[in-house]
């Protein structure tokens, strides 16, 4: 369904309960936002505050058990698998802290492998997914495997493979909490470098108050809500 929206990423009255069995847990509950295009939020929270359900929410990884996720004008709640994987491979790039690389394939295939599931160019993908992992520092390892790679060069080929397909929106959950600091600050700067770039709007999980300090706004969970939403200037 088509909703009318100045919001690249909308959410509303959205929860997620877990029944146990024994008891109900309330996970979110009724959370409410509005992201429009270009921004940089940061959500923030402690653990089990809720951000990760949240992210993984916004990109259709999980469902709501009540409310309404829209993206790009389309209410992505109740659509069936299949459209739901077109609205995310078209709209939506994904950083996980994990990298979740495919291990029999090269870095550059790693890159082009969800652009060519959505159907696009394999020979201007090929072209884009070379400049994406030259402009990340990989240049001299495209035909490198995931085990040839260490945990910073791993992380820069997810952030080339996000980018492929030009999303409007970009989402990373902790991308830099596997990393020591030193890998994490490169990863970071080329992260916001790249958004800036490519005109992304980027929605980032995570707990450490200095990477969501370059943020445009700082959204803050706690126990399923959000107890602060603080736009900077």
């Amino acid at each position: 369904m088509i909703i009318e929206t100045v919001a690249i990423l909308e959410t509303r009255s959205l929860t997620k309960t877990i029944d146990t069995g024994t008891h109900r847990v309330e996970i979110l509950r009724g959370i409410d936002l509005a992201v429009p295009p270009g921004q940089f939020v940061a959500i923030m929270g402690a653990s089990g505050s809720g951000k990760s359900t949240l992210l993984g929410l916004l990109a259709g990884l999980d469902s709501a058990t009540s409310g309404a996720v829209i993206i790009d004008g389309v209410d992505i709640t109740n659509l069936k698998e299949d459209d739901l994987a077109l609205v995310r491979g078209r709209k939506i790039g994904f950083v996980f802290q994990s990298y979740q690389l495919i291990p029999t394939l090269t870095a550059e295939e790693n890159v082009l492998l969800p652009y060519e599931l959505t159907g696009g160019d394999v020979a201007g993908g090929t072209t884009r997914a070379r400049e994406l992992l030259q402009g990340v520092g990989l240049g001299d390892r495209m035909d490198h495997y995931p085990v040839q790679l260490s945990g910073g060069e791993q992380q820069r080929v997810a952030l080339a493979r996000a980018f492929m397909g030009k999303p409007p929106l970009l989402m990373a959950d902790e991308p830099t909490g596997n990393l020591d600091s030193t890998n994490g600050s490169h990863v970071l700067e080329l992260l916001l470098s790249l958004n800036k770039r490519e005109g992304t709007t980027l929605v980032l999980v995570t707990h450490d108050r200095a990477l969501a300090g370059h943020a445009d706004r700082i959204v803050t969970l706690k126990d399923g809500v959000v107890i602060s939403d603080e736009v900077r200037a």
